[in-house]
């Protein structure tokens, strides 16, 4: 994998970096339910997934908040 990163011009990061990037994409993509998440990375139980991804959440709350506006006031 490092010798890829490197040849693609792109720095070091390690494997889970690339794991966690892709759970946090598929909650920040929005219409993807933690369960599912939960369930495609393999951890045992809703609360590992939604810690591990906490900081993620804030963003979507003001998205929701936004939407949410949207809808009440156009």
């Amino acid at each position: 994998m490092k010798k890829l990163l490197v040849s693609a011009g792109v720095r070091e990061v390690r494997l889970h970096d690339g794991r966690h990037t892709a759970a946090t994409l598929l909650y920040r993509a929005g219409g993807v339910h933690p369960r599912v998440v939960m369930e495609l990375f393999g951890h045992s139980q809703m609360r590992t997934t939604t810690d591990v991804y906490s900081h993620v959440l804030p963003a979507l709350a003001e998205e929701a908040a936004q939407e949410m506006g949207g809808v009440l006031w156009g």
